[in-house]
């Protein structure tokens, strides 16, 4: 039996909402509702501290959280966490899908 551990999360970076002014970033988010943030979703085997923390060096960094990265969202995460690996890459394509269908401009890596 294959058992998977569970070492993995999922997180919510907080952008600035200059990333708007990104034409990729926008044209992603066509039901972005004005006034709701900009938010990245990724997944990580790291502490998401320590993640955000590596963005933020320009360490394995996307873009997007290395220019306009302002701070984790742990309330919009945390429940989730830890989770196996396949399980949390599958949540960070749901929680993605999630979050902007509630208004929210998401890029998900």
């Amino acid at each position: 039996m294959n058992f998977q551990r569970a070492r993995h999360h999922v997180y919510v970076v907080e952008l600035d909402a200059r990333v708007l002014d990104d034409v990729r970033f926008r044209m992603a988010n066509p039901g972005h509702v004005y006034g709701m943030p900009c938010l990245y979703v990724g997944m990580t085997g790291l502490d998401p501290d320590l993640r955000f923390d590596r963005h933020k060096a320009g360490i394995q960094s996307n873009r997007y959280v290395f220019e306009f990265g302002l701070r984790l969202l742990p309330q919009l995460y945390a429940v989730f966490n830890p989770m196996p690996y396949r399980v949390a890459c599958e949540m960070e394509v749901e929680l993605a899908l999630d979050l902007r269908g509630k208004g929210y401009a998401v890029w998900q890596a």
